[in-house]
């Protein structure tokens, strides 16, 4: 959503729709829904805008799954900034917490304590702040990430850190498909799928592979159920439990085709009307 047409938007309406879909309109909406919602670790490299570069320099900037004790933000002596998706404070604008967030930090001193409002109000959001453009993601097997390797680690920051790390689900990020990653937890695995469109498109696509009986990654694998993650739709695999995430890039490849192909404007038949109300009742209890 541009500038302008949320200003042609009354205030409690561009509330709503922000807290349904904050990321709407950025290249890397599904992604960043996935790293908030599915990826224990992981980090991503932000760029500013023109206007901010101007202003702040080029500064490093770093996109983070979680920080330590779910921080908004830090800043590194060096002067790096790095910025969590997963926190314990939220306004209910996820959007404008985060850009205030990065925008704190890029005021705050080499190695300070970043803070951050509970209410941030109105003002600059991440499409404004950040330059648009699809994330390149690195995923982490731990959080060592949050520490450097010249840093001093006593007793209780390497107890913390194995605490963490030890919370840890394998999750591999698939190549074969947009925002999609293989997770292996106690007796099953998984492969969940943040798909990008808007929900009606979404569930009329999956409801038209469900009819076909297209609907899965392999006879040995099924359906789980899905869920919503800011208003796009997050459907689950189950899969067996030895099989490594890589077994699964040429079937979710296909699925992903089969998607894009069903993604159509025909009305649906009685047999995808009757599979969409089977999907709609296989919902998960997870965000």
């Amino acid at each position: 959503m541009s500038k302008k047409s949320r200003q042609a938007v009354k205030p409690a309406k561009v509330r709503d729709v922000f807290a349904a879909r904050p990321f709407a309109g950025l290249a890397a909406e599904a992604e960043l829904v996935a790293l908030r919602e599915l990826v224990p670790a992981a980090t991503a490299p932000l760029k500013l805008t023109g206007d901010y570069a101007a202003k702040y320099g080029d500064r490093d900037i770093t996109l983070a799954t979680v920080l330590p004790m779910a921080w908004p933000a830090l800043t590194k002596p060096d002067g790096r900034i790095f910025i969590g998706l997963q926190r314990n404070e939220r306004s209910g604008d996820i959007n404008r917490d985060i850009t205030v967030a990065l925008l704190n930090a890029l005021e705050t001193e080499p190695g300070a304590t970043v803070s951050t409002p509970a209410l941030p109000g109105e003002g600059p959001r991440l499409a404004d702040v950040i330059v648009n453009e699809p994330l390149e993601i690195t995923m982490h097997e731990g959080f060592d990430f949050w520490l450097d390797t010249d840093q001093e680690r006593d007793e209780q920051v390497n107890a913390s850190l194995e605490a963490a790390n030890a919370a840890i689900y394998p999750t591999v990020r698939m190549n074969s498909a947009h925002a999609a990653y293989w997770c292996r937890v106690p007796g099953k695995s998984h492969v969940r799928w943040v798909l990008p469109d808007a929900e009606d498109k979404a569930m009329d696509a999956l409801s038209r592979l469900s009819a076909a009986g297209h609907l899965k990654l392999g006879d040995d694998t099924k359906f789980a159920g899905m869920f919503r993650a800011h208003s796009l739709l997050v459907p689950v695999f189950d899969l067996p439990l030895e099989a490594e995430a890589a077994t699964w890039e040429e079937p979710l490849s296909l699925l992903a085709d089969r998607y894009a192909a069903a993604k159509t404007d025909e009305p649906l038949s009685p047999e995808e009307r009757r599979a969409k109300q089977g999907l709609l009742g296989r919902q998960l209890a997870l965000r």
